[in-house]
């Protein structure tokens, strides 16, 4: 099966859910940062995700959220729909919905237990007949996927066009990725964003960061662009806060949310139980952080 490669490329933002005070949606503030996200020129946005405290959400919360995303988007960028979940029937029935909405491209993250069990599951999914199929290669104890599974199922398997690896070490498995399907196979970056240059020098296609739009999209273009040098200059001034809010998915998930509330984008900063604690060191730590990553998106609106 010959397939061209998808034409997405740059920062597909996964969106933090918003809640209010009282612990709902907060509809308002998800289309606000739609709208943030779109004006710093973001290629598309995933949602829900990890960083949208997907398993705290109901299925009608899920629901809503595409909805309000995809009616605030009006085509403008890509929308991937995050059916992820804890068996295989519940990602089958999420896919459903999410193809029946009109989302671009549908991501599941399946756990790895042995191939068969793993190829069916996709092959599944493939029968929906979403727009494309994006795999999550999830495994922070490892390599993931096999790289020849990978390989066949991108064959074989019409949907299947999308990975986005989030492995250790990531660097090596985007080129293996890349070289085994020919560049043909969209690669994208999740949580080792940490190590977005060496993923841009390796070829990887998009990356999937939380927040700070302004800053990734500076950042790619400028690679792009052939101002290396300028995207690692900008990227370096980043890496104490990524150090921070990367240490723990639940704290980057409180960061992100607190720094979308001091920027006006999100009206309160609450998270969903059960989650880390973020105590008085990390309060501290963040507020400084906060400033440093505001004074970033100032400097980069004034040079464009």
């Amino acid at each position: 099966m010959e397939k061209k490669l998808l034409e997405l490329r740059g920062i597909i933002t996964v969106l933090n859910t918003p809640f209010t005070d009282d612990d709902t949606v907060d509809l308002p503030s998800l289309r606000k940062n739609v709208r943030y996200a779109l004006e710093a020129g973001v290629a598309g946005f995933l949602v829900p995700a990890m960083a949208s405290e997907v398993d705290k959400l109901s299925s009608e919360e899920r629901r809503q959220i595409l909805e309000a995303v995809l009616e605030e988007n009006q085509g403008r960028a890509a929308v991937v729909g995050g059916a992820s979940a804890g068996t295989a029937e519940e990602r089958k029935r999420n896919a459903a919905v999410l193809i029946e909405l009109g989302c671009d491209g549908i991501l599941a993250a399946i756990p790895f237990q042995d191939e068969d069990r793993y190829e069916r599951e996709v092959r599944e999914l493939d029968a929906l007949g979403p727009e494309f199929l994006m795999l999550q290669d999830w495994d922070f104890q490892g390599y993931g996927l096999p790289i020849s599974l990978i390989a066949r199922l991108f064959d074989e398997v019409e949907s299947f066009r999308c990975l986005k690896v989030e492995v250790v070490p990531a660097g090596v498995k985007y080129s293996e990725v890349l070289a085994i399907t020919e560049g043909r196979l969209h690669v994208s970056g999740g949580w080792a964003v940490m190590q977005i240059i060496e993923a841009l020098d390796r070829g990887v296609h998009a990356f999937m960061p939380t927040g700070m739009h302004e800053l990734y999209t500076r950042i790619f273009g400028l690679y792009h662009s052939g101002s290396r040098d300028q995207a690692r200059a900008l990227f370096e001034q980043l890496l104490p806060v990524l150090a921070f809010a990367n240490q723990h998915l639940d704290i980057s998930v409180h960061f992100f949310k607190r720094l979308l509330h001091k920027q006006g984008i999100y009206a309160t900063s609450r998270v969903r139980e059960p989650i880390l604690p973020f105590d008085e060191a990390h309060e501290r730590t963040a507020e400084q952080l906060i400033e440093r990553t505001r004074e970033l998106c100032e400097q980069v609106r004034g040079s464009l």
